[in-house]
């Protein structure tokens, strides 16, 4: 008996084949990922370079009519970009070679308004071609933005310039190497130099290009590129430029419905659960407030607190992660930009560096068939081509991670096994913590990845609970890390009377100083709210108990609105204008008519004679797609009677990035402004104000 039992412990070690039940894979489920799609979703962030003309004239969004003598860069270093990029964790660089103004940053041949005849490099230089190699020695992948609006081209709006765009098209995807991504911007139609037209040119997005042949062509060329943008796109924006996706986030979209314009952008940060087609969402943000660099936002880049929250709300939410760095008009990424990213990286590295699942003990009260190569062990092993994997008619069943001692965590990660659909609509996380179970998490989707931030706790073992799935439940990978303690910064406020207020998370403690040194405990101790209404500079800090700070909140003010008040409004309530001048642009004021009576005015007293070089416009920061001002003229008079224009143009691509809007020009003495609203985003039947403001 002795010597069967030892004859069948041998052939089961040996030939496991014969122990357990043949058992066939997992169907696939719904639309499905292609391979390309597969390697672009485990690139998970890659930088955006927006470097051109703009850069040279201050501007978002280039007319079309501005000479290629304006670009000089005197330090142009792709490999900096590159390096810098690397060091921060991206795979990438999507760079734009061509924006709305048609000036394209490789010699095309099909166009004069190109680096050819600029004064860099004497028109020899090419900065596509520099990009590419130093992506290919920094191993990272190259994307590229090519504008399918041409606000220069004469032809823009006729046959003839598809033509010219699929021939641009044909340079860059077959002279520079391999292309990851194709990015096509939505921003078509609308005024431009046109050649010396001089005109608006309204265009139907979806007929004018003929994407199905578009993309028929890019495909021939590189198979391997993913197109992103319009059309029938291999990946979708995320419906804003703030960088984050929602926290329900499917990989999938009706896209029929979206090619036919029955699909509103607002939709594209969840995606669809009922989509026929894998179309992933990528979520893309600028370091800075604009997308091209202006010196005027040296001192507003993204704050390490806003950096740390774009990775979480876009990579942590089964979104990729495009993340805008500008070079300025050296050509090199500001230091500003570097420092951030250094102390990015920091964070990122640090958060994700204790893994405390690897050695749990793993159940789960399901897997399928019992069958090992789908046993919740999978979820821990490291390999992302295995999973755990349920039985075909189970769509709900629990993970379960049992530690030797109690364990510390406050981030969990979570992957399905993508490749055959994405399947969970819905699960929670419970830790045992003293003997109980607390449920720490309660969620939707899950995707390619989920990352959840959470409070600390320490727990003798961790559950995941899928609470609904599409099919049978199919999951990569589970993590948990014990992340560094992150404290955030205060936020800090000065209202038009110079009141300035301070609030930090319950059980922190506020230090400033209003010297622009950085604060320590030693520095003054924030209690109540003080009044301080000349120029200042806060700087802030909050300490947790643990002695923990957070990073340093930066405020500026200028000399505070106490003295300000609104002398005229063309419409409206002048009884209620105060709102535009409060310091808050939470709240706002609107014009009384509609745009049949544009333009619309407002004239402000500012109290006092002072220097001014420059002023703001900040639309309403309390709802969504207010009537955005996108054309502009100010004025500035010392007596209120006669008056000089200071500043006209749009506030591009506003509709998409609705923030303080910051124009200079050189340094004044004003008692009045005078701000004339020519025109609206998307004729609104209103225009809103939140914030008039001046730069100093």
């Amino acid at each position: 008996m002795k010597k069967l039992v030892l004859l069948f412990s041998f052939l089961t070690a040996f030939f496991p084949v014969y122990s357990q039940k043949i058992v066939h894979p997992p169907q696939a489920y719904g639309p499905l990922p292609s391979e390309k799609q597969m390697k672009w979703h485990e690139m998970e962030s890659y930088a955006f370079i927006h470097f051109s003309l703009n850069t040279f004239t201050n501007k978002e969004w280039g007319y079309g009519n501005e000479s290629p003598q304006l670009f000089n860069p005197t330090a142009l270093d792709a490999r900096q970009w590159a390096r810098i990029a690397k060091e921060a964790g991206m795979k990438g660089i999507i760079l734009v070679a061509k924006h709305h103004d048609g000036f394209c940053l490789w010699p095309s041949v099909y166009t004069e308004r190109s680096v050819k005849n600029s004064p860099w490099k004497n028109g020899k230089g090419d900065v596509v071609k520099e990009l590419a190699e130093a992506c290919k020695e920094y191993n990272l992948k190259l994307g590229l933005y090519l504008s399918p609006w041409d606000r220069n081209h004469p032809q823009y709006g006729k046959p003839e310039y598809i033509t010219y765009f699929r021939n641009q098209l044909k340079e860059l995807l077959t002279n520079y190497g391999d292309v990851f991504e194709m990015w096509f911007d939505g921003a078509n139609g609308g005024d431009g130099y046109y050649g010396g037209a001089n005109e608006t040119r309204k265009i139907n997005t979806l007929e004018y290009y003929n994407w199905d042949e578009t993309y028929k062509l890019i495909y021939s060329l590189a198979p391997n590129t993913l197109v992103w943008g319009i059309g029938p796109s291999e990946a979708r924006w995320i419906g804003n430029e703030e960088g984050y996706a929602n926290t329900t986030n499917w990989s999938l979209l009706r896209q029929k419905d979206d090619l036919a314009g029955k699909v509103h952008y607002t939709e594209y940060m969840s995606g669809h659960e009922d989509g026929e087609k894998w179309v992933p969402g990528e979520a893309d943000v600028s370091i800075r407030p604009g997308w091209f660099y202006h010196t005027s936002e040296d001192d507003k880049v993204h704050t390490l607190d806003e950096m740390v929250d774009f990775y979480y709300k876009s990579v942590g939410r089964n979104a990729t992660f495009l993340l805008n760095i500008p070079p300025d008009r050296r050509g090199l990424i500001h230091e500003n930009d570097i420092q951030r990213l250094k102390e990015y990286s920091v964070v990122i590295k640090a958060d994700f560096k204790t893994e405390v699942l690897s050695n749990a003990k793993v159940t789960a009260d399901n897997f399928r068939a019992n069958n090992n190569s789908y046993a919740p062990k999978n979820t821990i092993d490291g390999n992302k081509e295995s999973y755990w994997a349920t039985d075909d008619n189970i769509t709900k069943a629990s993970v379960l991670f049992t530690f030797r001692k109690p364990t510390a965590f406050n981030r969990i990660l979570l992957q399905e096994y993508i490749r055959l659909g994405q399947r969970v609509k819905a699960f929670t996380v419970e830790a045992k913590v003293d003997g109980k179970w607390q449920t720490i998490a309660n969620e939707t989707t899950i995707g390619y990845k989920r990352i959840l931030r959470i409070p600390r706790v320490t727990a003798t073992a961790l559950r995941v609970n899928i609470t609904d799935s599409k099919a049978s439940i199919m999951i990569s990978n589970i993590q948990a890390f014990n992340a560094p303690t992150f404290v955030r910064m205060p936020m800090v406020k000065r209202d038009k009377l110079g009141m300035i207020t301070m609030e930090a998370e319950t059980g922190n403690h506020i230090y400033y100083t209003l010297d622009g040194s950085k604060p320590t405990l030693s520095s003054t101790k924030y209690t109540v709210p003080f009044k301080y209404d000349k120029a200042v500079e806060i700087n802030a800090v909050s300490i947790n108990e643990e002695g923990i700070s957070s990073a340093v909140r930066i405020a500026k003010y200028g000399v505070s609105k106490e003295n300000w008040k609104i002398v005229s409004v063309s419409s409206g309530d002048i009884n209620t204008a105060n709102r535009i001048i409060d310091g808050n642009p939470d709240s706002s004021w609107s014009f009384g008519a509609d745009l049949s009576q544009h333009p619309q005015e407002v004239v402000i007293d500012l109290g006092n004679l002072i220097s001014i070089k420059g002023f703001t416009y900040t639309p309403n920061q309390a709802v969504e797609n207010p009537g955005l001002i996108s054309n502009y003229e100010l004025y500035s008079s010392t007596d209120g009677v006669n008056w000089t224009k200071q500043s006209e143009g749009e506030f591009s691509n506003i509709k998409n990035n609705p923030i303080e809007q910051v124009k200079v020009f050189n340094s004044l003495k004003t008692k009045y402004l005078r701000f004339v609203a020519k025109s609206v985003v998307a004729d609104f039947k209103i225009i809103t104000i939140g914030e008039i403001s001046i730069v100093e």
